[in-house]
C-alpha cells in the first residue's frame, strides 16, 4: 500500500472546500510586475561587495524590471510562450500580471533629508529605464491580446511607514541599499533585526491601518488611470491585509481577492497577524470571493526542483476534488535582467509545463483571476 506523504495530504485536504466545477480551468498567477526590485546588476554587486549576501536570496539575485531590449525580450519571449499553446476554445494560456504601478522617488526622498515619503508612478518611472521605454505598450497589448491580464498588487511592493522609520533613523544596511535604488533586501538576509519591508498593507498600529489602507485606494486609482480599466481582483504584496481593508477594496471596485490557500490576516484589535484558510468561491461580508492559489511553479526559488511534475501534480489533485488550477509563478521566473540564466532556463520550464498541461488534459480551459471570479460569481448554484 502506498503511503502518502503528510504534505501530499494536506494539499488534498486544503482543496476539499470551495466552488467546484466538471470543467479543467487553469489560472496563472504572477505578481510583483512594475516593482524595481534590483535595479541592475551593478547594484547586486555592490551590495555583495559590501557583505549583503543578496546571493542567497533568489529575488535579490534575479529579480528586476521586466524590459524588453534588443538582447532582453522578457516580455516579448513571455509573450511567445504563452500564444504557443491554446486551450480547448482556440484560447492562448494566459498570466494575470498582478502589477505594482509605484516605486519610490529616492531622489526626492534624500532631498527632503528622510523626513517624507515620495514615489514615482511607473508611467515616469519605467520610461527612465533603459529597455523599459516600451514597456507599458507591451503590457496593454498583451491585454489586448488576451495573454497578460493585469491586475491590482496595490501601489508599491513597500511598507513605506516601516521603510522610513529606518532610513530616518540610519541603519547602515537600509541606507546602503537606499544609496543604490534598492529597498528590497529580504529579511533573512540582512544583519538589522527588523521586520520585512516587503509587506505593504502590514500594519501595527491604528494610525498605519489607516496610512495602507489609503495607499491601497490610492494605488487603484492610478492603477485604472494609467491602464485605462479597474482592477476587479486584488492580491496584497505578501499575503498580508486587514478586514478593514477589504471595505476599501470593495469601494474601489474589487470583487475578487487573491491569495494563498493560508493567509496571514490583520485585525485592528491585535498586533499579531493569525492565519486563515481561504478556497475558491469564499466570500467576505461585502460578498467578494476569494481565488485560493492551489499550485506553484517557482523554479526560481530552488533550481534543483522538478517544478514541472510538482505542478502537473498539484494541477491533478485540484482536477479530482473538481476545482479549477490556479498556479502561483512570481515575475522573477520570467526576467533576465540580472541574470539571463534564470530567464532562459526557466522559460524552457514553463514552455514544457503548458505544453504537457495540454496533453495530459486536452479540454483544458486558460483563464485569467477575474474571469475566474465572474464564473464563480455567475454560477446560482454557489451563492
Amino acid at each position: 500500500m502506498m503511503m502518502l506523504s503528510k504534505q501530499t495530504i494536506t494539499h488534498n485536504l486544503l482543496n476539499i472546500p470551495g466552488w467546484r466545477t466538471k470543467r479543467k480551468i487553469v489560472v496563472i498567477e504572477s505578481d510583483d510586475w512594475g516593482s524595481v526590485r534590483m535595479p541592475s546588476r551593478e547594484a547586486y554587486e555592490k551590495l555583495l561587495k559590501a557583505g549583503i549576501r543578496v546571493d542567497k536570496c533568489h529575488y535579490c539575485s534575479n529579480d528586476s524590471i521586466a524590459s524588453d531590449t534588443t538582447f532582453q525580450k522578457d516580455l516579448s519571449h513571455l509573450f511567445e510562450m504563452l500564444y504557443s499553446v491554446v486551450d480547448k476554445n482556440n484560447h492562448s494560456a494566459v498570466i494575470t500580471a498582478n502589477v505594482v504601478v509605484a516605486n519610490p522617488d529616492f531622489k526626492k526622498i534624500r532631498d527632503n533629508g528622510f523626513e517624507k515619503y515620495y514615489f514615482t508612478k511607473i508611467t515616469d518611472g519605467l520610461s527612465q529605464i533603459k529597455g523599459c521605454e516600451n514597456s507599458l505598450k507591451l503590457w496593454k497589448e498583451g491585454y489586448q491580446d488576451g495573454c497578460f491580464i493585469p491586475q491590482s498588487h496595490g501601489r508599491e511592493h513597500l511598507n513605506v511607514s516601516r521603510w522610513m522609520y529606518y532610513l530616518r533613523n540610519n541603519y547602515q544596511e537600509t541606507r546602503l541599499a537606499f544609496d543604490l535604488g534598492v529597498y528590497g533586501i529580504s529579511q533573512h538576509i540582512t544583519s538589522e533585526k527588523r521586520k520585512s519591508f516587503l509587506p505593504a498593507f502590514d500594519y501595527t498600529t491604528l494610525k498605519e491601518e489607516e496610512e495602507v489602507n489609503l495607499i491601497a485606494a490610492d494605488g487603484l486609482r492610478i492603477f485604472e488611470n494609467i491602464l485605462g480599466f479597474r482592477s476587479i481582483s486584488f492580491i496584497a504584496p505578501n499575503y498580508i491585509w486587514g478586514k478593514s481593508l477589504e471595505k476599501i477594496l470593495w469601494n474601489n471596485g474589487v470583487k475578487y481577492i487573491q491569495g494563498t490557500q493560508l493567509a496571514r490576516y490583520k485585525n485592528s484589535e491585535s498586533k499579531n497577524n493569525r492565519c486563515r484558510i481561504r478556497y475558491n468561491g469564499k466570500r467576505n461580508v461585502y460578498g467578494m470571493i476569494d481565488l485560493a492559489r492551489n499550485a506553484m511553479f517557482e523554479p526560481s526559488a530552488n533550481p534543483n526542483k522538478d517544478w514541472v511534475d510538482s505542478c502537473l501534480a498539484d494541477i491533478n489533485i485540484a482536477f479530482r476534488w473538481m476545482h479549477p488550477a490556479v498556479i502561483c509563478s512570481h515575475r522573477v521566473n520570467f526576467v533576465g535582467g540580472i541574470n539571463i540564466k534564470n530567464r532562459d532556463q526557466n522559460l524552457k520550464l514553463f514552455s514544457r509545463l503548458l505544453k504537457q498541461i495540454k496533453q495530459k488534459w486536452p479540454d483544458v480551459e486558460f483563464m485569467s483571476s477575474d474571469q475566474l471570479g465572474e464564473l464563480i460569481k455567475k454560477d446560482k448554484k454557489w451563492m
